[in-house]
């Protein structure tokens, strides 16, 4: 619900997303968010409409002083020699534009960027979206990190190339999710959706570390994904039950399976013990000579009669869909009423391996 008590569904079927961004539901969401985003409105002048909190940390500069403004207000500089301050490549280049430099009080803070035109419906451009992800601690010494950047970059491009644009995605689960709301729901499906996002931060993150090279560790990701996920919705009375193995795949495959985990750990939190008192919910990523099991488990009251998993035309079903086509994935779902639900996902050595 907007200030002005309009239904939230109302608004995203419309084009105007600075009025969208007066909803404070909305607002809290994207200033939970883990990545930096600013949006501007392109007609009938380019001008902010909206920066998060995490775009202010990683900026140093205030929303007040960006909204109302255009790109030129940004400090954002090139790291790499003969490259275009921030300003220049959010309208003169799309998707990974780059990395980019500001200067805090307490050194430099670089950041890797990315920046997408947004349409309507009717495929007419009307916001521009930039964010930003923090890709090392500030530090003064930026000729180093700059031979860092270049190596990340092909991961970084390759990354933008399996989700088919990063930015889009997170804005078609926005709207999509939003569109749903009854006009008298609580925020359940916005807190759903940042989970989401949660997941795919957590990837950004795990690439952004040093240690890593073109892979991630599939049971470091999904075992940081359950955490998140009962911080968020955890229960008295229901217990984790956490088995993984030390296992480095391609990010293609590493995205879907963890979004396919979250979103089977947050059904299972919200709707697998209702009328019980506890229970126990399973996550074990199990490696052997052939390849690896993902298991996700729970022993409580299973799906209703004639209800299946994923639903078509549901986001759910998308992302399984995801992993099955990047992973050549094997996914079986059982579930009896009153006994529980085990979704088991198989994917080969070869498969999970990252490209040459």
């Amino acid at each position: 619900m907007t200030e002005n008590n309009e239904p939230m569904d109302h608004l995203l079927n419309t084009p105007d997303l600075a009025g969208v961004l007066e909803s404070d539901q909305f607002r809290q969401f994207l200033d939970q968010v883990p990545i930096a985003i600013a949006v501007s409105e392109l007609n009938p002048v380019e001008r902010i409409v909206y920066a998060n909190i995490e775009f202010e940390r990683l900026s140093g500069q205030a929303a007040a002083e960006l909204e109302g403004a255009t790109w030129s207000v940004l400090t954002g500089e090139a790291i790499t020699e003969g490259g275009k301050a921030l300003s220049g490549a959010i309208v003169d280049d799309q998707d990974y534009i780059g990395a980019f430099s500001f200067a805090h009080d307490d050194g430099q803070q670089a950041v890797d960027a990315w920046s997408n035109v947004i349409q309507d419906d009717a495929g007419q451009p009307v916001f521009r979206m930039l964010a930003l992800v923090g890709a090392t601690p500030r530090d003064s010494d930026l000729n180093e990190f700059e031979q860092r950047i270049h190596d990340k970059d092909l991961l970084l491009r390759e990354l933008q190339h399996r989700v088919a644009n990063n930015l889009q995605m997170i804005t078609a689960l926005i709207r999509i999710e939003a569109r749903n709301v009854p006009e008298n729901a609580t925020d359940d499906r916005f807190s759903r959706l940042a989970g989401r996002v949660e997941a795919l931060g957590l990837l950004y993150r795990s690439l952004s570390d040093e240690s890593q090279a073109e892979t991630v560790d599939l049971g470091v990701y999904l075992s940081e994904i359950a955490s998140a996920v009962m911080r968020a919705h955890a229960q008295e009375g229901i217990h984790l039950n956490l088995q993984v193995d030390t296992w480095m795949v391609s990010i293609n495959v590493a995205m879907p399976a963890g979004l396919v985990v979250n979103e089977l750990l947050t059904n299972a939190l919200k709707h697998a013990f209702k009328g019980r008192e506890g229970g126990t919910i399973q996550l074990h990523s199990l490696v052997d000579q052939t390849g690896c099991r993902v298991i996700v488990a729970d022993d409580g009251v299973g799906l209703a009669p004639g209800y299946s998993w994923p639903r078509p035309g549901k986001l759910s079903n998308m992302i399984v869909q995801s992993l099955r086509q990047n992973a050549h994935a094997r996914v079986e779902v059982e579930s009896r009423p009153g006994e529980g639900m085990r979704v088991t996902v198989f994917f080969t050595r070869a498969d999970a391996a990252p490209e040459s």
